[in-house]
């Protein structure tokens, strides 16, 4: 039987030992909304009902690890652009573009303040 409802939006929280500067990275320099503010949590719009929460690893449910197993990934209309914008902002970690034709991407990564890679990427054919 399914819930009762869906949701109405998704929450991925990442958990962060300086939760000021990574408000700053992905508020200034990702230019995403807060939309919700808990104090030690910061809720912000990554697109639709799509969101990111930064958490202080203090606070939260979960703690902070110096290994990161989790991506965020954002799809954009227009790779290239934000690749031209990420090596403008000096971005940590940057790749190389590239391209996964297997599953259809044009992509690159970097890093947040405390290690969370990102990717950014946009698909190369329809469907993918």
């Amino acid at each position: 039987m399914p819930p009762p409802s869906l949701p109405k939006l998704a929450i991925t929280f990442l958990y962060y030992k300086d939760l000021a500067r990574a408000e700053a990275f992905y508020r200034e320099t990702l230019g995403l909304p807060l939309v919700i503010d808990q104090g030690w949590a910061k809720i912000l719009r990554l697109a639709g009902g799509a969101h990111v929460g930064l958490v202080d690893e203090a606070r939260g449910m979960n703690d902070w690890q110096a290994e990161k197993c989790v991506q965020l990934c954002l799809r954009v209309p227009d790779v290239d652009a934000w690749y031209g914008w990420s090596q403008k902002a000096g971005l940590s970690g940057l790749s190389k573009l590239f391209q996964n034709d297997e599953i259809g991407i044009r992509a690159f990564v970097f890093t947040d303040p405390e290690g969370y890679q990102i990717e950014v990427q946009s698909a190369t054919r329809p469907g993918a």
